[in-house]
C-alpha cells in the first residue's frame, strides 16, 4: 500500500512539475508579447538596424547573468525593466526567450534573476557579447 501511495505521489508531483513548467512558458510568452516583441518581433527576428534578433543570438544562449543584466537595466533604445516586472517576470521571459526560435539555453529561475538584481552575479554584460541583443 505504501508503494502504490508513494508511486502516486510521485506521479502527481511530476505532473505538477510539467504544468508548472507549462504556465511558465505560457506565461513567458505572454510576458514577451506584451514587454519586447513590439522591438523584438514575435518570431524573435528583431528589426535589422534597429532591434537585434534574439533567435539564434549568442548572448541570448550564453551566460544568463549578462542577459539578466540587460533586461533589469536596459542599455541603447532598450528600457529598463527593473521597477516594472519582478524576477519572476524577467525569469519567465528569458526563459521563454532562451528555448525558443531554436535557441538551446537553460531556463532561468527568479532566484538567479533576484541574484543578478542584488548585484550577486556578473555586474556588467561587458564584453560577453551584449553588442548582439541592444
Amino acid at each position: 500500500m505504501r508503494r502504490v501511495v508513494s508511486a502516486a505521489l510521485v506521479a502527481t508531483s511530476v505532473a505538477l512539475m510539467a504544468c508548472g513548467s507549462a504556465l511558465a512558458a505560457e506565461t513567458g510568452a505572454t510576458m514577451f508579447a506584451q514587454n519586447c516583441s513590439a522591438c523584438h518581433q514575435l518570431t524573435g527576428k528583431g528589426i535589422p538596424g534597429a532591434f537585434p534578433a534574439l533567435a539564434g543570438s549568442k548572448l541570448v544562449q550564453g551566460s544568463a547573468p549578462p542577459l539578466a543584466i540587460l533586461v533589469l537595466n536596459g542599455r541603447g533604445g532598450m528600457p529598463t525593466f527593473k521597477a516594472e516586472l519582478t524576477d519572476e517576470q524577467i525569469a519567465d521571459i528569458l526563459s521563454y526567450v532562451r528555448t525558443s526560435w531554436g535557441n538551446k539555453a537553460p531556463v532561468l529561475t527568479a532566484a538567479a534573476v533576484a541574484k543578478v538584481r542584488s548585484g550577486g552575479a556578473a555586474s556588467s554584460p561587458g564584453k560577453t557579447g551584449a553588442t548582439q541583443a541592444h
